[in-house]
């Protein structure tokens, strides 16, 4: 069976999930936090250092969709023509470093792109105690080769541009050669990330690094530039594939409120495109 266009408006869950300060203190490290020096993001990566509070990067609440495996099925699709296109979060208050949260999800959409199809998932998080709504997320997913079957298509809009001026935030960041290693340990064991076999059914030359990895290193960079540690919400697009040991350049234009940001390649490719961040 292909996609199923008639999957719109399914859901999955609530599934409830918990997590500990060791998933957040994985997922940070997952992200780079404290690999060009050990000691600079301690309320990240540590629980016992004198004088200093672990806190979560707000990001990890994208690992929770992951635990939960509430994605609603959308048909029998080659999943090595699947490619992680867009994600947001917009959360309501900071993410606590141990909890338990009930997470569900729903397709919101399904559309016609021509050489594919764009599918976008909305995951809504409560707290399980409280039943207080903690986030949102919305991922969305390209599939090559599942479009044309909407022949009143229309152009999807683009997200803005980023201001055509010098960034007032670069950053240059190494990955570490084994960097999908280690953030497939936060819950994505998707053998795109570590199997050369599988990577290689997809078109790439060796195992990728997860988007929501490079995702999250920028995230991580950003708030460090702004001093910021929390933030109300953030979304960009995944325009190209990074390799585990790839250096990034994360560039950001703050405006009145919120940063617009791209993160490039070592060849000064945009890796992620028209993100836009807005610390708390």
């Amino acid at each position: 069976m292909p996609l199923d266009l008639d999957a719109v408006g399914q859901q999955a869950g609530p599934v409830e999930v918990g997590w500990d300060s060791r998933d957040v203190m994985l997922y940070a490290l997952g992200v780079g936090a404290g690999q060009s020096d050990p000691l600079k993001e301690l309320d990240l990566t540590t629980e016992n250092t004198a004088g200093v509070q672990l806190r979560a990067l707000p990001t990890f609440a994208l690992i929770l969709t992951q635990l939960a495996k509430v994605r609603p099925d959308f048909g029998d699709i080659d999943h090595t023509k699947l490619v992680h296109a867009e994600q947001s979060l917009e959360l309501d208050a900071p993410m606590p470093v141990e909890g338990r949260a009930r997470i569900a999800g729903r397709i919101e959409s399904i559309a016609d792109k021509g050489s594919g199809a764009l599918v976008t998932t909305a995951f809504e998080a409560t707290d399980a105690a409280s039943g207080k709504r903690m986030f949102t997320a919305r991922a969305s997913a390209f599939i090559r080769g599942e479009g044309g079957f909407d022949p009143n298509r229309k152009s999807g809009g683009q997200r803005p541009a980023v201001p055509d001026r010098a960034p007032d935030i670069e950053v240059r960041v190494p990955t570490r050669p084994d960097q999908a290693l280690l953030y497939r340990l936060c819950a994505d064991r998707n053998p795109l990330h570590s199997d050369p076999a599988f990577a290689a059914k997809g078109g790439f030359t060796r195992p990728i690094l997860h988007g929501l990895c490079t995702y999250g290193i920028s995230t991580r960079v950003l708030l460090g530039e702004l001093g910021a540690k929390h933030l109300e919400s953030i979304s960009a697009r995944f325009t190209k594939p990074v390799l585990p040991g790839e250096v990034l350049v994360v560039q950001g234009w703050r405006g009145n409120d919120s940063v617009a940001f791209r993160t490039l390649d070592s060849s000064g490719a945009a890796v992620i495109d028209g993100g836009m961040l807005v610390p708390a």
